[in-house]
């Protein structure tokens, strides 16, 4: 018997990842060289020698990005990041991308070109081929959707699912400014809709306007892991935010977690504007989304090691299953941490 409207589930009930589990849960793949599909960063095929990592990312206009404030170059460049670090986070090495586009007939040829001339920029600076992809016409707006493909040798693989109980979590970079960067922007957008302002003043706040438009990925920090002979027992890049994804990482290992508030990494730039808006600034980094930053764990052992690469911070460590996912301040308080992360 068929649902009524009013008995049928809302979409919002489920949140992305409750949605995505929802609609995957049950497909079981049949071949053989799949080696991993729905659920990490990227899917894992099986190539032989080594593992190909491929992954895709979906940029919509009015959702993930707003034409009044972002420049094309900038967000052809950020498709790229978007999508390349999804196989960065499985310790692997992006070779290509394939660009599918849906425009309306609103935009013109030089806009198209400042597109491309971004995402070419990304591809030369990460080392990365355009190898081909699609154009179609859409009836509203602007629709990116990027495939990127990559390797890992097999011994090399870093999993999402791999932490354990003692193990340090680990960070790279700091968190919260590319949300601040956005509320930045968004604010000024109101007030030129309202008050017709033609040049918002954004002096001061350079940092976290370049790491909502234009972000990067630390593969520095990546290549010095390697280097030290670390490898992560698990792995993941911060899009959806510190809370969520650091959930993501307990929730398919089977542990808890604790972390300390004053060790999570902030940048002065984001504290300030955080003060500005009345944000307690720990929201933002727990919770903003759009860091792309690694968050990544290490066996305890390797502290000493870890302590060494000084653009790596440790907030503390992995706890027991069923023992909780928990803030700590330096009072010996401790919060729930709950995903609060955004939701596409």
């Amino acid at each position: 018997m068929e649902k009524s409207e009013n008995q049928k589930k809302s979409i919002n009930e489920f949140g992305k990842f409750g949605l995505i589990k929802h609609l995957t849960g049950n497909i079981v793949t049949g071949n053989k060289t799949t080696i991993k599909g729905i659920g990490d960063d990227s899917a894992i095929i099986d190539s032989g020698k080594n593992l190909t990592l491929v992954t895709t990312d979906l940029l919509l206009e009015g959702i993930h990005f707003n034409l009044i404030y972002t420049p094309m170059k900038h967000l052809g460049y950020k498709a790229v990041i978007r999508a390349i670090s999804d196989i960065y986070a499985m310790n692997g090495t992006p070779g290509q991308v394939i660009i599918a586009l849906g425009i309306s007939s609103k935009f013109n040829v030089e806009q198209l070109e400042e597109l491309y001339e971004g995402i070419s920029l990304a591809c030369k600076n990460y080392n990365v081929d355009l190898a081909g992809g699609d154009i179609t016409s859409s009836l509203t707006g602007m629709t990116i959707g990027v495939t990127a493909v990559g390797t890992v040798e097999k011994n090399d693989l870093v999993r999402r699912d791999g932490a354990r109980p003692n193990d340090l979590v680990c960070v790279t970079g700091d968190f919260g400014a590319s949300f601040m960067g956005l509320q930045l922007l968004e604010r000024e957008r109101k007030l030129f809709i309202k008050d017709k302002v033609t040049q918002p003043d954004l002096s001061g706040y350079e940092y976290v306007i370049e790491r909502q438009l234009k972000p990067e990925i630390p593969v520095s920090t990546l290549k010095e892991l390697k280097k030290e002979e670390i490898q992560p027992t698990s792995m993941i890049d911060v899009t959806d935010g510190l809370a969520s994804d650091l959930l993501h990482v307990c929730k398919l290992s089977g542990t808890g977690c604790r972390i300390f508030y004053s060790k999570v990494p902030i940048d002065y730039e984001t504290s300030k504007l955080a003060e500005e808006f009345n944000i307690d600034p720990m929201v933002p980094a727990l919770n903003g989304g759009e860091d792309y930053e690694m968050l990544f764990t290490v066996p305890l052992e390797m502290v000493e090691k870890i302590k060494i690469i000084q653009s790596v911070k440790v907030i503390d460590h992995m706890t027991t299953s069923g023992s909780g996912y928990y803030l700590a301040g330096d009072d010996g308080s401790e919060v729930e941490i709950s995903a609060q992360g955004w939701k596409e």
